[in-house]
């Protein structure tokens, strides 16, 4: 039993953002799952450090109260003891490598535990089958994408079989197939009788599997609901809340004036990295321009690689006609503007208005506010960028990316630890910056994402574009069936 008892934490900024949760009492009986869900920032991942023991020894701050597991008072034992019973799975899954391949990476913590050799080939042969990684096995990991390496995270933990499992957002960078795989092993280890505690902004995955779900606003749990109460909740009360969708065959297509076609030609777009096999295979075709184009398909597709080279990142790739202009790398690096998946890798000056000054041309405080305006940053427009919670962090790289005034912007998971109320702001900023002349290109698994603002879909498979579609009635039909694959909306049985 995991039991907290009147537990506050603050982290050791001592400003009014510094609190982290206030006065928690939570009781968790074993073999429960849990979801954590809320606003972003009302406290889920700081609940769940709590939980694994990063709080208080691996977090600086101020912690009262207690924090419980199977008896033993977590803040008084040492960390290494804590995750022999906890295993973690972090929001960013290359903050836990400790390898470059990813059989490695996968057996490191059985390895760290001096276990026999047989019983961790045993293990591993187990964990490959249960998470379907046959095809992972052997990697580079910094070759993966970021839902691969979700997926490896996942392994390297499920293959020390703790009894707590802490996930915080698992599901922010997978595709709809990996989702239903991360569904399938979270139902595997509550039939083993595990506990499972799920910080989530993504929640229609998880429904018939969790047992309760945390509601927390501003550090504090607002409510505790059984499966049946939230199920009982309407969707538009869900929303009021911050909460993403429940039920995906809920979900409607706002009415939006779809602005007149253009094209961009693409040519000779084929890609491989050193060493590797080809990733991109595009030789020419046309998309569209001067809209709000998602762009789709599994984990390992090749959109992370067509948006590196979209953007001139790979030197020797492609060429686009746009507008009777040829852009070669050299052009596009200066007409585009990408919004990287891992955002820490383009947070670098010390507040979160000089972030968005450092991308003008001419730097504007005035402007910078308003676009942090825009996406509800403006009250922490002076904290330090890598203060901020994942989805605070995504907002600040948008507000970026819009402040560069470049013609293209290319955004990978723009949503990623967005809840609803944000994930619909950035919407909103994306149709303006489209109604402005400016091209948009998403890389997203976000299906409401997709039905709120984006006018076309282009699908990926296995590095060629597989398919192309306005998002008119014709087009939601074959979004949703993309995502729905796998049951994924409905109640699940147990065989599921």
């Amino acid at each position: 039993m995991i039991k907290i008892d009147h537990a506050t934490f603050t982290y050791g900024e001592n400003n009014e953002y510094s609190v982290g949760i206030r006065d928690i009492d939570l009781e968790i009986e074993d073999g429960q799952v849990i979801v954590l869900c809320g606003e972003s920032g009302c406290g889920k991942t700081t609940l769940t450090r709590m939980i694994n023991g990063l709080i208080p020894h691996y977090y600086e701050g101020k912690l009262t109260g207690e924090i419980w597991i199977n008896g033993i008072n977590v803040s008084q034992q040492p960390l290494y003891d804590t995750a022999k019973i906890v295993g973690s799975v972090f929001q960013n899954p290359r903050s836990q490598f400790f390898n470059v391949d990813t059989t490695s990476e996968i057996t490191f913590g059985c390895e760290n535990l001096g276990m026999p050799k047989e019983e961790i080939k045993d293990r591993l042969q187990a964990t490959i089958q249960e998470l379907h990684l046959k095809k992972l096995i052997g990697r580079n990991i910094f070759q993966l994408s970021g839902g691969e390496k979700q997926k490896i995270a996942c392994a390297g933990v499920s293959i020390m079989k703790p009894d707590i499992f802490v996930l915080d957002e698992p599901s922010s960078n997978l595709d709809a197939a990996s989702i239903m795989d991360l569904r399938r092993i979270i139902a595997h280890w509550k039939e083993q009788g595990k506990t499972i505690i799920i910080s989530e902004h993504r929640l229609y995955y998880l429904r018939g599997l969790a047992d309760r779900f945390i509601y927390m606003k501003e550090g504090q749990i607002i409510q505790d609901y059984s499966a049946t109460e939230f199920e009982n909740l309407t969707e538009e009360k869900r929303g009021e809340m911050g909460l993403r969708a429940y039920v995906l065959e809920n979900l409607l297509m706002p009415e939006m004036l779809i602005s007149e076609r253009t094209t961009m030609e693409l040519h000779d777009f084929n890609f491989a990295y050193k060493n590797g096999p080809q990733i991109l295979y595009i030789r020419e075709c046309e998309i569209p321009a001067n809209r709000i184009v998602a762009i789709t398909g599994n984990n390992g597709a090749g959109k992370s690689t067509f948006s590196r080279c979209f953007c001139g990142l790979e030197k020797q790739c492609g060429t686009i006609i746009w507008n009777g202009k040829t852009y070669r790398p050299k052009e596009r690096l200066k007409a585009c503007y990408m919004v990287m998946q891992e955002v820490n890798h383009q947070l670098f000056t010390e507040t979160i208005q000089d972030e968005v000054m450092i991308s003008m041309k001419e730097e504007n405080e005035k402007e910078a506010d308003k676009f942090l305006e825009m996406l509800d940053l403006i009250k922490v427009k002076d904290r330090h960028p890598m203060s901020l919670s994942g989805g605070q962090k995504q907002r600040v790289a948008i507000a970026s990316a819009i402040a560069s005034g470049r013609s293209v912007l290319f955004l990978d998971e723009p949503t990623s630890g967005l809840d609803h109320k944000h994930m619909l702001e950035v919407a909103e900023v994306l149709r303006e910056v489209r109604d402005a002349g400016i091209s948009v290109y998403v890389i997203t698994h976000d299906l409401e994402l997709i039905i709120e603002c984006c006018t076309d879909v282009i699908h990926f498979e296995n590095g060629t574009i597989a398919d192309q579609y306005q998002m008119d009635a014709e087009g939601m039909e074959k979004i949703r069936k993309y995502f729905m694959q796998g049951k994924c909306c409905g109640k699940w049985s147990k065989s599921d």
